[in-house]
């Protein structure tokens, strides 16, 4: 099968999740298919990108747009009635080289990852797939409720607008996939329960418990410009540091991850380190005692936790982070539901080596039982072969 990936993020480097499961799934898509990635573009592109692509895939093609233009389509997806997310991918002449390079190969099916491209591709009498990832409209709303209160009318207005394109789009393909059960029930979509599961998985090849010496008792990583990796970093060293610090006043946190944003930067000092961009997160997991990711916010699985739990260590995050991961509380994960919590949660791990060792033995165990991308993604090749 020749099969056209279209995707609004160039997948290299991989420090956000769409870039995580895009590449994924294209190394394992390509081993029997024809595969021609398209990628737009609105940062820089990595040096590296093509050469990294290339070897995976067949063709590859890069569209990049500028910011500038972004803004005026934005604006003009508010007068349409289309959410802001959209606009800010849709471009005239993106749309152009789409269309050229759809023409040029005739693909037997098309994949879109993301609303964000969906304008593209939704009319091609093509077979197609949309893979969801999350409920976006979902992510939206909760952000809103965390805004600075002028641009709360702005975020709740472009949830509904994400909720209604949502439920619009899903006619347009012929399959929908997504990547978790709960973000399955928030589409808003009378057949909603025709969107296929198709989650993460993570690499424990390269995931995998080394043994080194432990030189930070916390750690919490991610893409730390993205608002919800943001907000739970400032929940962790403003509200359960403080309580851990009762006990354990020299605790070491590290929070360890791409383009740290302002606010990160000055949560920096006191046994806080930011460590901005690392070569190999590997080493970050390996250095730490306790992997927490107290996400207030967002939707879809936190690929994060699968790679914490892959590498052996024991993890404590929120209730919503894992209704998609869906790891058993007390056994694989522990479960924080408010600042005390969490610090509890800390002490308890901290002071108990048995307990700590069970935990991430069980975690390591769930995430290589149920988190595979081989299997996961030959899901997603039957569903697209029909």
């Amino acid at each position: 099968m020749r099969l056209f990936v279209l995707l609004p993020r160039v997948p290299y480097p991989i420090e956000k999740g769409d870039k995580l499961r895009a590449f994924h799934q294209l190394q394992m898509l390509a081993e029997n298919h024809e595969v021609i990635l398209c990628a737009l573009s609105e940062d820089k592109i990595h040096v590296d990108a093509y050469t990294q692509l290339i070897d995976i895939v067949d063709k590859v093609h890069f569209i990049p747009f500028s910011r500038f233009e972004s803004t005026y389509n934005v604006i003009r997806a508010l007068i349409s009635g289309k959410p802001m997310q959209v606009g800010f991918y849709t471009h005239s002449k993106a749309r152009q080289r789409v269309d050229e390079l759809i023409e040029r190969y005739r693909p037997d099916h098309i994949y879109a990852q993301l609303l964000r491209v969906a304008e593209y591709v939704k009319d091609k009498p093509i077979s197609k797939t949309l893979d969801y990832q999350d409920a976006f409209s979902s992510n939206i709303k909760r952000r809103a409720q965390q805004e600075f209160f002028l641009w709360k009318p702005l975020f709740y207005h472009e949830a509904r607008l994400l909720k209604r394109y949502e439920r619009k789009i899903f006619d347009y393909f012929d399959n929908k996939t997504i990547i978790s059960i709960p973000d399955r029930k928030l589409i808003d979509h009378p057949d909603k329960e025709e969107i296929e599961i198709v989650p993460n998985g993570v690499d424990t090849s390269y995931f995998y418990p080394r043994s080194e010496e432990k030189t930070y008792d916390l750690l919490f990583t991610g893409n730390m410009n993205y608002p919800p990796n943001i907000h739970g970093a400032e929940f962790l060293v403003n509200s359960v540091l403080p309580l851990v610090r009762e006990k354990y006043p020299e605790i070491r946190l590290l929070l360890s991850g791409a383009n740290p944003h302002s606010r990160v930067k000055a949560l920096a000092g006191n046994q806080v380190t930011v460590s901005g961009w690392v070569d190999d997160i590997r080493n970050s997991y390996a250095s730490a005692r306790i992997f927490i990711a107290p996400m207030q916010i967002g939707t879809g699985l936190q690929n994060k936790l699968l790679e914490a739990m892959a590498m052996k260590l024991p993890c404590i995050t929120s209730r919503l982070a894992n209704s998609s991961l869906n790891a058993e509380e007390e056994e694989e994960i522990l479960i924080g539901n408010s600042p005390r919590e969490y610090a509890d949660h800390i002490l308890g791990l901290l002071e108990d080596e048995e307990k700590c060792t069970a935990l991430a033995e069980n975690g390591h165990r769930f995430v290589l039982d149920n988190y595979d991308w081989y299997q996961a993604t030959k899901k997603l090749e039957r569903l697209m072969m029909g």
